[in-house]
């Protein structure tokens, strides 16, 4: 599976452009804003659009979902149900962070721990990691040990958890519970930032190292 990072918005949040190399087809996760800047990407790739998967709620990950979908007629797959509420306050959020007006949406499957998701040929499994926001889940892509992780994890350091439902404990249980027990060799690709391991940050990040 090959993967591509787009950074979006004013926050600098990696957007990432999956594809199945055998088919062709690919996802986009969080596709947070520059709608111009992803279509660009998926072009370049020749890939086919096959769907949107979503981390978690927050409007720097979910601000063109949306119009990316209605573009390609595609299906709006995840988060957990637990972030319907920061989905629904999509226009309180636009106005908060002075962001374009969004459309709001609901997405056409909303996903739980355990669940997989198909890209072509490929398969990423599903954890749901709450703490940075309730709903929040991570894809995780066995074969070539990559994780998307949205923002419960960065390099250096770990998700907020001052937002309406965010949980400090709960953020540091999900991390070393669901993350941890997948290697230390595994890549991540995080929210905001540069890609580290599992392994790196077990042994450096001051929040969860262990």
């Amino acid at each position: 599976m090959k993967y591509r990072i787009i950074p979006v918005t004013a926050f600098q949040q990696n957007c990432s452009l999956l594809v199945c190399e055998r088919t062709g087809k690919a996802a986009v996760v969080d596709p947070g804003g520059d709608i111009d800047l992803i279509v660009n990407a998926i072009d370049k790739e020749k890939a086919t659009l096959e769907s949107v998967l979503l981390t978690h709620g927050h409007l720097d990950h979910i601000g063109a979902t949306y119009e990316l979908a209605s573009l390609f007629n595609v299906p709006i797959v995840g988060p957990h149900r637990d972030d319907q509420f920061w989905i629904d306050m999509i226009a309180a959020q636009c106005q908060t962070f002075g962001f374009p007006v969004c459309h709001g949406f609901t997405p056409t499957r909303w996903l739980a721990h355990g669940d997989k998701v198909a890209v072509g040929e490929e398969v990423l499994e599903v954890l749901h990691c709450p703490g940075h926001t309730p709903g929040h889940v991570v894809y995780y892509h066995r074969q070539s040990q990559l994780a998307i992780v949205g923002d419960v994890l960065f390099r250096g350091s770990i998700g907020r958890t001052d937002f309406p439902k965010g949980d400090f404990h709960t953020l540091i249980n999900s991390i070393k519970n669901n993350l941890w027990s997948l290697g230390e060799q595994v890549a991540f690709i995080s929210g905001h930032g540069p890609m580290s391991t599992f392994g790196e940050e077990m042994r450096h990040n001051p929040y969860v190292g262990v």
